[in-house]
């Protein structure tokens, strides 16, 4: 799990994560403010998680930016723990927070991960 770990810990400063280990789980926590669960895309392939996600920020017509910070993208490619995968994974978004819970088990082939909104 030291890689993913690592890998978590090396995402961009304005991206907070957590990960979490039960004795039949993995949970992943990030904080994707403004993300959806129709702007989220997640996929594990030859163990590794891939997440895309981007934010939708509307901007009243009258004003324009002078300074944007706010990333309106994130594209990240993380190594799973060998015992992680991505079969049965499952994922929620409720209020621009992720949750991904990646079970303990085979690995099996690559698949998109269905994401619900709440």
């Amino acid at each position: 799990m030291s890689a993913l770990r690592e890998a978590v810990r090396e995402l961009p400063d304005a991206v907070f994560a957590d990960l979490l280990e039960s004795d039949d789980a993995y949970l992943l926590v990030v904080d994707l403010p403004g993300a959806t669960a129709e702007t989220v895309e997640l996929s594990v392939d030859d163990g590794r998680l891939e997440i895309e996600a981007r934010r939708e920020k509307d901007a009243p017509m009258e004003f324009s930016y002078l300074r944007e910070e706010r990333s309106l993208f994130l594209d990240a490619d993380l190594p799973l723990p060998p015992d992680a995968t991505g079969a049965d994974a499952s994922a929620t978004v409720d209020r621009g927070v992720l949750e991904l819970r990646l079970p303990k088990r085979e690995a099996t082939p690559s698949r998109e991960i269905p994401i619900e909104g709440r």
